[in-house]
This record gives structure tokens, C-alpha cells and sequence, in this order.
């Protein structure tokens, strides 16, 4: 007789959807609150601002507010520490970027894990970088920079970022490395000083997102050397990308995406991811992110999971060959 055996797998699979009905019935319910979105930095810029449009537009699709909350410091690591610390339901999600989450945490040794604290939701999207000189600066085009680079003393041409361990500090040692170009890294405390000083002659080259400068370039206040990422950008399709100036293989762009803290339901990541790529897609999304500098994205949890990974084994080899500390 094997009624029993046949009895004990019925009962099994009727556990696993009973088990079930609850994640289900809760993905359906959410959100019944207000959803908290972290932005580890202050008011104002362009990450705020991607921020903002997308609370908006994501609280118009799910029916609740999303409301933004700015919690500056430490590099980003302590807005990024509130989520990771947050309760895995959902309702406190992280507004999070490459500079802070893979390319700072090499130096800054948060108190979280970026690999095991967050659970990826969708990567926003990209935002090329760019090269820029002062006027001051002789050279025109990149195989003319590196030329005269080579003729600086000291520790190479100074070139400026918005700080130790951002995704354009890493983009400068990866051009020494890779472009065998003498640079000397200047660390500002933000972009608004540095793009004053390159402005004003006092700093040679400067590497930032093509939003912030694009205005300058087109007025001759700065020239374009090039752009770090695989393609040109829509709003300086003269500017070519380092890999067409013969930097081989040269690809680095800044990611910004939606990530919750570890261990939130599935159903409900899914339903964001969803919910965030619907919004993505609006016409009006699309243009006005393209206006911020970037391009929009709404890919899967696992792919922006694999890219988290892949990007956080990438710049600590950079971090570690280049042996970057914080002063």
C-alpha cells in the first residue's frame, strides 16, 4: 500500500503553497505606507535630483508616497548604513551610487557589507564621465595631454576629482595605469571646487560627470578631452571616448540605483524593480534624466547584483595597486 507515502507528498505540497500565500498576499498588499528613500547625500546635484524625480513618479504609480530623505556624511556611508540597519520589509529603500558603495568602501571600511547588506532592486542608470582641461592647458585632444603630462614635474599633471575614492578618482588611476599618462590626483571636498579651480586655471584637468560641465564645454569656458565611458554622449556628440583616443578596452561610467536592506521579500523587490522600469520608460522620465546626464536603465535585481559584484572586485584591485588611502 502506498497511500501513505502518496498522502505524506500532498500534504508537502500543500504546505509549500499555504507557506507561500502569505508572500504573495503580502506583495499584493504592498505598499500600504509611505516608503522612506534614502539619499546619503545633501539637498541640490544631480543625484538628489534623480531622487526626487523618481519619488515622484514611483508614488504616483504604487499609490503612496515616497518620501525622500537626505542623510549626508561620511562619504555616503551613513544614509547607506540607515538601510542597511532598516527593517527588510520594503518600506526604507537606498538611493545609492558607485562612488560610495564600490569604490569608497575599498577606503573608507564602512560598518556595513555592500555584498551581503542590501538586496539590488535596479540600477537607475548610467552617467559618463568626462575629462575636461583649463583653457591654460595647451593640449587639445588626449594624445596631446598625455604629451604634455609627460613634460610636468613632481608627481605628474595635477587633475582634480570630488574626492578620494570616487568613481572619477579610480577612472584617473585606471588612465595612469592603463594610458601610462602621469597624473597626480587632487582631492576636493565635492565638485563645486574643483570645477571653480579648473575654471579659473589653478587646477589643469579635472574628471567629473558630463552633466555638471557640459554648459562650460559648449561655451569654451573648458575644453573636452574625452569621456570614459564605451559610447559618446547625446549632449557632446563632438567629444570623443578614450578608447577611440587609443586607450584600449577603457570603459567607466557611474551607476546610480534603488537597493533595500538585505533579507526584503522578493515578491515585493520584484514589484519595485517593476514598478521603477514602468517609470523609467515615461517619456518625460527618460527626457529629464537625460537632461541630469543619465541614461536611464531599470534593469533586473540580478543583473544590478552582478554588476554590484563585478565593479566592487574591479576597483579594489585598482584601490590596491594604486595604494590609495584616505589622508
Amino acid at each position: 500500500m502506498r497511500y501513505p507515502n502518496i498522502l505524506s507528498g500532498l500534504l508537502g505540497i500543500a504546505a509549500t503553497i499555504l507557506a507561500a500565500v502569505p508572500a504573495m498576499a503580502g506583495a499584493q498588499e504592498y505598499p500600504s505606507r509611505p516608503i522612506r528613500l534614502v539619499v546619503p547625500f545633501v539637498p541640490g546635484g544631480v543625484t538628489d535630483a534623480t531622487a526626487r524625480l523618481l519619488a515622484n513618479k514611483l508614488g504616483q504609480s504604487l499609490g503612496q508616497n515616497v518620501v525622500v530623505d537626505n542623510r549626508p556624511g561620511a562619504s555616503g556611508n551613513i544614509g547607506a548604513e540607515i538601510v542597511a540597519r532598516s527593517g527588510a520589509d520594503g518600506y526604507t529603500l537606498l538611493l545609492g551610487f558607485d562612488g560610495a558603495l564600490v569604490t569608497g568602501t575599498h577606503i573608507t571600511r564602512p560598518r556595513f557589507d555592500v555584498l551581503k547588506d542590501f538586496a539590488p532592486v535596479t540600477k537607475i542608470g548610467d552617467a559618463t564621465l568626462i575629462f575636461v582641461t583649463s583653457p591654460a592647458v595647451p593640449a587639445k585632444t588626449f594624445n596631446e595631454l598625455v604629451a604634455y603630462a609627460r613634460t610636468s614635474k613632481g608627481g605628474g599633471l595635477p587633475f582634480g576629482s570630488s574626492g578620494t575614492g570616487t568613481t572619477c578618482h579610480l577612472a584617473g588611476e585606471l588612465l595612469r595605469e592603463q594610458a601610462g599618462i602621469p597624473l597626480q590626483h587632487i582631492a576636493y571636498k565635492g565638485g563645486s571646487q574643483a570645477l571653480t579651480d579648473v575654471l579659473g586655471g589653478s587646477l589643469p584637468v579635472l574628471c567629473t560627470a558630463v552633466a555638471s560641465v557640459s554648459q562650460y564645454v559648449k561655451n569654451g569656458q573648458v575644453r573636452a578631452i574625452a569621456v570614459t565611458g564605451s559610447h559618446r554622449v547625446a549632449s557632446l556628440p563632438e567629444v570623443p571616448t578614450l578608447m577611440e583616443s587609443g586607450v584600449r578596452n577603457f570603459s567607466v561610467d557611474s551607476w546610480v540605483g534603488i537597493l533595500a536592506p538585505a533579507g526584503s521579500p522578493a515578491a515585493v523587490v520584484t514589484r519595485l524593480q517593476q514598478e521603477i522600469r514602468k517609470v523609467l520608460d515615461q517619456p518625460e522620465t527618460r527626457s529629464k534624466m537625460l537632461d541630469l546626464g543619465i541614461a536611464p536603465v531599470g534593469n533586473t535585481p540580478e543583473d544590478f547584483g552582478r554588476q554590484i559584484h563585478h565593479d566592487y572586485a574591479r576597483y579594489g584591485e585598482v584601490v590596491k595597486k594604486a595604494g590609495i588611502t584616505l589622508n
